[in-house]
């Protein structure tokens, strides 16, 4: 298993496989087209999620449980950050039919703090080389912290408002992931005990 995930295509695989597992389970679940659409939006945002706390907590997981398994999901920070984008990515997509077919009544201004998620997601993947952070410098470190930590508001958000919202069974849903990405931010920040051996990227 190792030595799986260390390879620099298993997360683009498992973010692919989790996106397009989620689109037809949502479809399979759903009684009518209104439905399926929902629940290939709600869900492929749900499989894109271990991805992203992959990619957010990588450094963090070393540094509590130095091993060859964490080790191996440091090296490949950004291929994970690179798998989540492109799970992230299906969620679009099937988010897109949802809001533009079956419920076409958003305003502008509720799409923003996702669109803004998306230009991070996107400007990230698009800079995840060394070429880029060479040419980017300090830049590239204040993007990618800027991003990773807006993301995280985004989720957090997001469930958040299910969680305190009337629908018993989207608030169960929001409480657990809620409590996950709030769990998820208090161990990155925890103070550092042990020195990284690899790069933190």
């Amino acid at each position: 298993m190792t030595s799986w995930l260390g390879r620099r295509s298993a997360p683009l695989l498992i973010g692919l496989v989790a996106g397009l597992l989620a689109v037809a389970l949502g479809l399979l679940a759903g009684s009518d087209a209104a439905e399926r659409a929902g629940l290939a939006a709600r869900w492929t945002a749900r499989a894109a999620l271990p991805l992203f706390l992959v990619a957010f907590l990588a450094s963090t997981l070393v540094r509590r449980w130095p091993h060859d398994l964490t080790r191996a999901l440091l090296r490949r920070r950004r291929q994970w950050g690179l798998g989540f984008a492109l799970a992230h990515t299906i969620h679009l997509a099937a988010l897109a039919v949802n809001v533009i077919v079956y419920a076409p009544g958003r305003t502008w201004q509720s799409l923003i703090g996702g669109g803004l998620a998306y230009a991070m997601i996107f400007a990230m993947a698009l800079t995840s080389t060394d070429g880029w952070q060479r040419r980017l410098g300090r830049w590239w470190h204040r993007l990618h912290l800027f991003g990773i930590y807006y993301i995280w508001f985004i989720f957090t958000a997001s469930y958040a408002g299910r969680a305190f919202g009337d629908d018993p069974d989207k608030r169960v849903v929001g409480i657990v992931f809620g409590l996950i990405l709030v769990a998820a931010l208090a161990s990155r920040l925890w103070p550092r005990k042990r020195p990284v051996d690899l790069p933190d990227r």
